[in-house]
C-alpha cells in the first residue's frame, strides 16, 4: 500500500470511527456504568469482531479478483454508491438519546469481551461495509493479505482508540450526543457521501 493511499485510508477510518454505532455506544455506555479500564475488555472484544468481519470480506474480495481483473473497477463504483446511500441514512438519523443506566455490579472482564465480539459480528450489514469500503483502496498489483493486514492493523488502532475515549468520556459525551446529535449525524453522512463520490475516483 502506497503511503498517500494508506494516508488517504487513514483519514476515511478516523471518520468511520467517530460515526455513532452500536459498538461505539456499547463502549460509552460501559465506561459509564463500569469505567474505563474494564470496558477494555468490550473495546478488545469489538475490534476484534470488526478484524473477524474485514477478513471474511477479503476472501470474497480476493477470490473475485482471482475471477476478473475488471471486478474492482465495478467494485469501487458499486461501493461508492452504497457508502452515498448510508451518508443519506445517516443524515436523515434522528439524535441519539441515551437513557441513563444506573451503575449495576461489576461483569467479569470475559462477558464484557462477549458482548463486544457479539456487538460487532451481529450486524450483516458490517460485512456489506467492508465490501464497499476496502475495494477503494486495495491495489490488484500488490499483494492483497500484505495490504489487508496494514489496514486491519490499522483500523484496529484507531477504532479501538477512539472507543476507548468514549469509555473515558462517557459521563460529558452523552449529554452532548443528545443536545447535538443531529447535526452530528449531518455532519457524519456528508462525510460518508463525499467519500462514496470520491474514492471511486481516485487512483
Amino acid at each position: 500500500m502506497h503511503l498517500h493511499t494508506w494516508l488517504i485510508y487513514l483519514i476515511a477510518i478516523t471518520g468511520l470511527a467517530l460515526t455513532p454505532g452500536p459498538n461505539g455506544l456499547l463502549a460509552l455506555t460501559h465506561g459509564a456504568l463500569y469505567g474505563h479500564q474494564r470496558t477494555l475488555w468490550t473495546i478488545a472484544g469489538g475490534v476484534l469482531g470488526f478484524v473477524l468481519l474485514m477478513a471474511l470480506s477479503m476472501f470474497g474480495l480476493a477470490a473475485l479478483l482471482q475471477a476478473s481483473a475488471n471486478a474492482l473497477v465495478v467494485l469501487k463504483w458499486l461501493g461508492g454508491a452504497y457508502l452515498i446511500w448510508l451518508g443519506l441514512q445517516l443524515w436523515r438519523a434522528p439524535a441519539l438519546h441515551l437513557t441513563a443506566v444506573a451503575p449495576t455490579a461489576l461483569k467479569p472482564g470475559p462477558t464484557l469481551l462477549r458482548q463486544g465480539l457479539l456487538s460487532a459480528i451481529s450486524n450483516p450489514k458490517v460485512i456489506l461495509f467492508y465490501g464497499a469500503f476496502l475495494p477503494q483502496f486495495l491495489d490488484p498489483a500488490g499483494n492483497l493479505w500484505l495490504q489487508f493486514a496494514v489496514m486491519a492493523l490499522t483500523f484496529a488502532l484507531v477504532e479501538g482508540l477512539v472507543e476507548y475515549i468514549l469509555a473515558r468520556l462517557a459521563q460529558r459525551i452523552r449529554p452532548w450526543l443528545e443536545r447535538s446529535g443531529k447535526t452530528f449525524n449531518r455532519c457524519c453522512g456528508g462525510m460518508f457521501a463525499a467519500m462514496g463520490t470520491a474514492l471511486p475516483l481516485t487512483r
